[in-house]
């Protein structure tokens, strides 16, 4: 019953969302023609963006290598791009994974609501931060989901838990880094890599990681990205091709492949993550240093 009532909720809430958007596009079609994104392209990138992303691999940690780089957007709004590009693909994500993994419904809804109430407060200062400020936490961000993906691939995070429910002290250390990860979503900064080792760290089965990662992001991203909405800081043009194109991708990757070896592909996601750190955070200490 609860189970039923939290996928319609996912429902709403993104239903909520999409309103949003497309009532936004409507009203910026001039805006939305002049932007950048290559229409040839996008769906090629947004179906493999989230294909890899159904798997654990950070769509937003592609997304902030690829965007820049292609000149498809700019840093004021990457993370914005980066939160309302990915809002369906992931419930189509978690109306699978809250279905088929099982999971303690508290244990969920507890990191959910402490997520989404992260994400609400986000936006609202994000939208303030200079262009330079947002590529320096961008940056920093990169190095750390790189050292996470590491040290899963060279075992220092055991993944061998078997837990599916959190209780006392535990849940509440859960909660309070879920709210964290829901700011940090705002910033550019992904939680699917930090959520992982938190899960992994607190002993849950691996495996419990995917609906609570997918089912916290699936409520708490299309609160801030209404916020963006609002603001107009985000790519409609991204935004509306990985909604269709993505959705494909996730769906392909659930219903078809189900099971993909990322081992060496996780290798090349670090090599470009620490790159594209290096290149974003050199440039600002150069400038930092030039003589005013």
């Amino acid at each position: 019953m609860v189970r039923t009532v939290l996928l319609t909720l996912i429902i709403l809430v993104n239903g909520f969302f999409a309103f949003t958007f497309v009532k936004n596009l409507m009203s910026h079609k001039e805006e939305f023609k002049e932007e950048k994104a290559n229409v040839k392209w996008l769906p090629f990138t947004s179906f493999i963006m989230f294909f890899l992303s159904t798997f654990g691999i950070s769509d937003f940690a592609i997304g902030t290598v690829l965007y820049p780089k292609l000149g498809w957007v700019n840093m004021k709004k990457l993370p914005g791009t980066l939160n309302t590009q990915c809002v369906i693909p992931v419930a189509a994500m978690a109306l699978s994974y809250i279905s088929g993994v099982n999971v303690g419904i508290k244990t969920l809804a507890i990191c959910i609501i402490a997520q989404v109430i992260g994400a609400y407060i986000g936006p609202k200062f994000v939208v303030k931060l200079p262009e330079d400020t947002i590529k320096k936490f961008v940056g920093v961000g990169l190095i750390i989901a790189a050292f996470l993906i590491f040290a899963g691939q060279v075992n220092w995070i055991q993944s061998n838990g078997t837990a599916t429910e959190l209780y006392g002290g535990k849940l509440i250390l859960a909660a309070f880094l879920l709210f964290v990860y829901g700011a940090l979503n705002n910033i550019g900064i992904g939680s699917y890599a930090l959520t992982m080792v938190t899960v992994y760290l607190l002993g849950m089965d691996p495996i419990a990681a995917f609906p609570i990662m997918m089912g916290a992001c699936t409520f708490s991203v299309p609160i801030g990205s209404v916020q963006f909405i609002k603001f107009g800081e985000y790519s409609r043009k991204i935004t509306l091709f990985t909604s269709v194109f993505g959705v494909l991708g996730v769906l392909v990757a659930v219903f078809l492949v189900k099971s993909l070896n990322t081992y060496m592909l996780k290798w090349v996601v670090i090599f470009v993550l620490l790159y594209s750190s290096y290149s974003m955070l050199a440039a600002q200490i150069k400038k930092g240093s030039q003589p005013v």
